[in-house]
């Protein structure tokens, strides 16, 4: 039995296909970790969430920007924009049963045997992993229960831009998802800033990777993560990135987890979008 993670997807279905197709994926006994972003910018974002759902326990996929961009979209919460390409999923006669699989799905998980914890984008400062685990359980209760539109449309801003243990209400709920989803770049106090997407040595001098800050409680985990596709794959500083890409015709990216010696796999991709 196989673990892989995989980087953003993002619709391309076709080049999941063609990856898995070069792992010699068994879907009755390997396992699949998604680091979010299964939709939008690539043409079949239905047939991703599907074919991930299908896998049942046999893949594990955390919540990006884009997905729940599409969860607000569909709640009503934001209008569809100009480059979104998910109206096959909304379209869907199974679109209601996607939506939910994929409302159900976590902001962080950790995989204990294996020693990795997975994530869309970042974790701040602050947080070691047991403060992780217990703020992305908030937000996920509230995205699985009956009141989820609400708060899909309070969770769009970049204001409070760091973590306080007394935040409440939206604010609390909008600091936890912007980390676990938007993250790239902190000051040295951990406050973000969710501007800039270039990679290390283009930000702004008083800006760092979040992954670099010193006193980062969460460095004794070795995280995988996507969102940061001008990072690329990247091993070092406790995280291994693989968002290499694909929608912009990059590639797309997977490692394997179970074994001692750390492979990586890629199938080049086609240019869906233009950056």
């Amino acid at each position: 039995m196989a673990v892989y993670a995989i980087g953003d997807v993002q619709g391309c279905y076709d080049e999941l296909a063609a990856l898995l197709a070069q792992l010699h994926f068994d879907r009755a006994h390997d396992t699949l970790w998604f680091t979010g972003d299964l939709v939008n910018r690539g043409p079949r974002s239905a047939d991703v969430v599907r074919f991930v759902r299908d896998l049942g326990d046999n893949a594990i996929a955390v919540l990006g920007n884009h997905d729940l961009h599409l969860l607000a979209v569909a709640a009503g919460a934001c209008v569809r924009g100009a480059t979104d390409t998910f109206a096959d999923l909304l379209g869907a006669e199974d679109s209601d049963v996607l939506l939910d699989w994929l409302r159900a799905r976590p902001l962080l998980y950790h995989g204990a045997a294996l020693g990795f914890t997975l994530i869309h984008a970042g974790l701040l400062p602050q947080w070691d992993l047991a403060r992780a685990r217990a703020l992305a359980a908030e937000v996920e209760a509230q995205l699985r229960g009956p009141a989820y539109s609400e708060l899909l449309h309070h969770m769009y801003g970049d204001a409070p831009d760091s973590w306080d243990e007394s935040l409440n209400g939206w604010n609390r709920v909008r600091v936890i998802i912007n980390s676990f989803t938007r993250l790239r770049y902190c000051d040295r106090d951990g406050r973000m800033d969710l501007r800039p997407v270039g990679a290390p040595g283009s930000q702004p001098r008083h800006l760092i990777p979040w992954f670099q800050i010193p006193q980062r409680r969460s460095r004794n985990l070795t995280v995988i993560l996507g969102h940061w596709s001008t990072l690329g794959v990247w091993q070092r500083d406790g995280v291994i990135a693989l968002d290499t890409g694909c929608l912009w015709g990059g590639a797309l990216t997977a490692v394997r987890l179970d074994s001692a010696q750390r492979q990586f796999f890629r199938v080049r991709c086609g240019q869906h979008q233009t950056p």
